[in-house]
């Protein structure tokens, strides 16, 4: 139900159900209703249609397709009204219009009618049709733009439990920042180290910025693909973020130099997650996990091959400095 509702998601876009959408259910892009049961009241039947009469951007009107003429039963003048009569047509005066339509012309490029041209792609996005997400700028106390996906519908929630718009959500969390950090170096710092960057994330989550609730900033951002990181520092900094697994092939560069090949070979597969999950995967309680995982459930092949455990922990924790510590 809530995919449903979600006007930003291509899927569901058709819902069947019984009596789910009667009431209570604000999906504002609904566009056409079917009645295929029978309505044996007319208030249900009124507010299976007023599902229908939700606003939402470039939406003026809907449609009811009725296969059991349930609206035969409920014809209401004080609620129905009378029929509008339909417009005159302009140019012949008729209702409906006779005015001789002409068929379209030959498409000079492919010769035919109608034109069955395959579009070029976007230049952007390579994709035809264009698959660009429309952004909005936002202009926030620092007097530098921010670029968010321009949505219509309200999706997000003040730690008071009050909706907000998505300009809202990002104004509010850029005004949270400075409690955690005066500038990029000190973000830059406490990021890199798994501990300090779990301090910072609890604190975010207590201001009422959790993973969800970052996991939504980095949709706003169109930032998904990015570390968290990259979101803080483009909140705050308005310094354009990059993928993760830019991240990490720069982060490779360092590792080949300062790490033996055993150590690269496991620093190269949690990078990998890293990549595919995002910086969680980096928390300190991931390594045991991680440890498992590339060796197999051998603890002990994983200490012949990388050292004692505290060499092991100092080094997942120590490659992570490489990260995030040279400015992109």
């Amino acid at each position: 139900m809530r995919d449903f509702q979600d006007n930003e998601k291509t899927i569901p876009t058709i819902l069947t159900t019984s009596q789910k959408l009667s009431t209570g259910v604000d999906a504002r892009n609904i566009r056409n209703i079917v009645l295929m049961r029978s309505v044996n009241s007319i208030i249900e039947f009124k507010q299976i249609i007023g599902r229908g009469t939700r606003l939402y951007d470039g939406k003026d009107y809907f449609t009811i397709y009725d296969f059991v003429k349930a609206h035969h039963h409920f014809r209401d003048p004080e609620w129905d009204g009378e029929p509008e009569p339909e417009d005159v047509c302009p140019k012949c005066g008729q209702q409906p219009c006779q005015c001789e339509r002409q068929p379209p012309k030959v498409c000079e490029r492919c010769g035919q009618r109608p034109c069955v041209c395959v579009k070029e792609p976007c230049q952007k996005c390579g994709n035809s049709p264009c698959e660009c997400k429309k952004k909005a700028k936002v202009k926030l106390a620092d007097g530098k733009e921010r670029r968010i996906q321009h949505m219509m519908v309200t999706s997000y929630w003040h730690p008071d439990g009050t909706p907000m718009s998505a300009q809202q959500f990002l104004e509010l969390l850029y005004g949270k920042l400075p409690d955690f950090f005066q500038d990029e170096a000190e973000l830059r710092a406490l990021w890199s180290a798994p501990d300090t960057r779990a301090k910072l994330l609890a604190g975010l989550a207590e201001k009422g910025f959790g993973p969800d609730q970052m996991a939504e900033m980095q949709r706003i951002i169109d930032a998904e693909k990015s570390d968290l990181f990259d979101v803080l520092a483009y909140v705050a900094y308005a310094r354009p973020a990059i993928t993760r697994e830019e991240r990490a092939a720069i982060a490779k560069v360092e590792i080949s130099q300062r790490f033996n090949s055993k150590q690269q070979a496991f620093l190269d597969f949690v990078l990998a997650h890293y990549v595919s999950e995002g910086v969680y995967e980096l928390d300190q309680e991931k390594l045991t996990p991680l440890l498992r995982l590339r060796y197999n459930n051998s603890i002990a092949d994983a200490i012949a091959d990388l050292g004692r455990p505290e060499e092991i922990g100092t080094v997942f924790a120590g490659f992570q400095r490489y990260l995030y510590e040279i400015a992109v």
